[in-house]
């Protein structure tokens, strides 16, 4: 792959992956009009690992304190937020590993198409705006919400497989759903990135070491660097457009891209 195409969609994914618009759905329709048309699963979850250090870098004091509640732990002892915390992200994370393993390669490539996309695009485009919009008034921290809450966005987060849902919208929505407050719900959406964003890049690399799946070792890493760097960058300015701006112009965006997408697709095109 060449390097302009590499940058692309590295900066795509990076974009994509923290703003609540999709990046599965993203690379997806920019990688078919590349010239080599769609890059292939294997090279995307080469991307989602470099967003994945990019949420590690950024929220590395958390991580520290999360590591520090665990070796804190001591059986029979009550659980402090730090080990909540933890206990619920591990947790939250299961849904959405044994959705993606029920689903498989193959399915998930088949559902990248525009009718899919497009439907998803409005449909959890109106519920995050609408999720948004009632927790004006909420206040609780990310450490505050009952375990089970953390498991209910964590079921949310498997529906990320379905291109066009957004994995960071999904548990953003799911989040203000159960009172979490925005910036609360963006930093929860973020930290329960990580195990999953690493499972699926596991089975990249492997992928890569089995057959390279139409992915070069060199487009690989390349990808995965950019999108970390170029990642690092976008949390830090959603975090800060989430404060003055809101959701708006995500429903905009997400309801432009899938109205669009729908008259390509019935227009006999998609």
């Amino acid at each position: 792959m060449d390097f302009l195409s590499i940058l692309l969609l590295a900066v795509i994914q990076a974009l994509t992956e923290f703003l609540p618009i999709s990046s599965s759905a993203h690379l997806y329709l920019v990688g078919e009009w590349l010239p080599g048309g769609y890059q292939g699963l294997v090279f995307d979850l080469g991307l989602h690992l470099g967003t994945m250090a990019a949420v590690l870098l950024y929220f590395r004091r958390d991580w520290i304190a999360l590591a520090q509640g665990l070796l804190r732990w001591r059986p029979g002892q009550p659980l402090d937020p730090d080990q909540r915390l933890l206990l619920g992200l591990t947790l939250a994370t299961i849904p959405g590993g044994l959705a993606a393993l029920a689903l498989g390669d193959e399915n998930a490539t088949a559902l990248r198409n525009a009718l899919v996309i497009g439907c998803t695009q409005i449909v959890f485009g109106i519920l995050l705006y609408y999720a948004f919009s009632r927790a004006a008034a909420s206040t609780r921290a990310e450490r505050e919400i009952p375990i089970s809450a953390m498991l209910l966005i964590g079921c949310a987060q498997a529906l990320a497989l379905i291109p066009g849902v957004s994995r960071s919208g999904v548990t953003m929505t799911a989040g203000l759903l159960l009172g979490l407050e925005r910036q609360a719900a963006a930093r929860f959406s973020f930290l329960l990135a990580v195990p999953i964003i690493a499972a699926a890049g596991l089975h990249g690399v492997l992928e890569l070491m089995r057959d390279g799946g139409g992915t070069d070792a060199g487009s690989f890493w390349l990808g995965a660097l950019i999108s970390a760097v170029a990642g690092y960058a976008v949390i830090a300015f959603f975090l800060g457009v989430l404060r003055r701006i809101g959701m708006l112009p995500f429903l905009i965006y997400r309801l432009g891209l899938g109205l669009l997408l729908l008259a390509f697709y019935f227009s006999g095109r998609g």
